[in-house]
């Protein structure tokens, strides 16, 4: 028995310590064996089912990815470029008092359309036309004295010419005649200036306009210092401004500043969204670069008829070309972007192929493109999240829509 015993430790290779020929392990070498034991069996049942798994399967084939292309092509299209632009009146003035007094009249209703030369404050009248009566009293009295002085000269001269009166008496005639005459033309100034304050008193329209309101009431102290007593506002037409790059002046006019832009017309969006139904022209550019924008100002002015547009007002600018020029187009969804700018995923030879791009300017839905494309190129529109350059695709045309 007990060689029997030995021969069978021998075979399985049993610790010593199992066949109690020696003292029992401690407690952490039975642990660790028995992990052991745990862990080359969890090895082997691990690799039976992984070659369970992929007996008799074959590697996955390369299955093409259907794509929608569409094959890029030039077309008649009129070019445009979007601005944030400002409404401003064509003229606008703040109305002041040019003479002090009580002002007596407003004779607008504020807000109200009014046409040039509308009456629309009275300062206090009564002074200012004593003045001018004074003025012209002094004027007939200054006139009398040289219609006197003009006949006495007269009467020295012929005097003289029979020694009837001296040479020293003809001197003193003639300047009393100058005299006279001086004193005329002063008395006219006054009058004139008399006139022109009592033409202050009335305050008009310079031009066709919207009066804002009134900064002051009637029977209120009015002067030259008082401020604005209210603003006009021309409406029709009226001007749009907006601030262009000066990298895109130059490419607009091919580096010709002085290029017309009687081509060009301009559209105007509203806060709203909708379109506003008058179309406007450029007729000034910025002669000066913004050095802190780089960008020039243009202006374009446009028809007013309904006082739509107000002074002020923030508005979308649409510039466009008024003359179709062929250009290559592709639908704006085509274009992806990363860190190296704007790029489109090309079908050739069945492949997926990357190719970088230059656009332009929207158009509706599509855009232009200046470079990296030619007509004929098919350009994926649709599947774009599914191939990577190199992949191999399944086009099929994309849909009209």
């Amino acid at each position: 028995m007990m060689d029997d015993r030995l021969s069978s430790d021998r075979l399985l290779r049993l610790p010593s310590w199992f066949t109690g020929r020696t003292s029992a392990p401690r407690a952490s070498n039975v642990r660790t064996g028995f992990i052991l034991c745990v862990s080359i069996a969890a090895s082997l049942l691990t690799a039976a089912c992984g070659e369970s798994d992929t007996a008799g399967k074959e590697p996955p084939s390369s299955v093409p990815v259907p794509v929608a292309v569409i094959k890029a092509a030039e077309r008649p299209t009129n070019p445009g470029l979007s601005f944030i632009g400002r409404v401003e009146a064509v003229q606008k003035v703040d109305l002041v008092a040019r003479v002090q007094g009580f002002l007596t009249k407003r004779a607008y209703s504020e807000g109200a359309m009014v046409k040039a030369n509308d009456l629309l404050f009275v300062i206090q009248q009564n002074a200012y036309q004593a003045e001018l009566n004074a003025a012209l009293a002094n004027l007939a009295k200054a006139e009398a004295d040289e219609w006197n002085a003009i006949k006495q000269a007269d009467r020295a001269r012929s005097l003289i010419k029979q020694n009837f009166v001296s040479e020293s008496i003809l001197d003193d005639r003639i300047a009393a005649e100058k005299e006279a005459q001086a004193a005329v033309e002063q008395a006219r100034s006054a009058v004139e200036q008399a006139q022109i304050n009592f033409g202050y008193t009335e305050i008009k329209a310079p031009f066709d306009g919207r009066v804002g309101r009134a900064s002051v009431s009637v029977g209120a102290l009015v002067g030259p210092s008082s401020g604005t007593l209210a603003t006009i506002v021309s409406q029709d037409p009226i001007y749009v401004t907006f601030p262009v790059s000066d990298r895109t002046v130059l490419q607009v006019t091919e580096g010709d500043r002085a290029k017309s832009t009687e081509s060009v017309a301009v559209h105007l969006f509203l806060s709203t969204g909708a379109e506003y139904p008058e179309t406007g022209t450029i007729d000034y550019t910025g002669v000066k670069v913004d050095p802190n924008t780089d960008t020039l100002t243009l202006r374009a002015v446009f028809p007013n008829p309904r006082g739509a547009l107000i002074d002020g007002q923030f508005a979308r600018v649409f510039a466009q070309s008024k003359d179709p020029v062929e250009a290559l187009v592709i639908p704006q969804k085509a274009v992806l972007t990363d860190q190296g700018g704007n790029f489109v995923m090309l079908v050739e030879d069945g492949k997926a192929v990357q190719r970088r791009i230059t656009t332009g300017a929207n158009f509706g839905a599509d855009v232009v493109v200046r470079e990296g494309l030619k007509a004929g190129d098919e350009v994926i529109v649709d599947g774009l999240q599914r191939v990577r350059p190199g992949v191999a695709v399944d086009p099929a045309p994309a849909s009209e829509s």
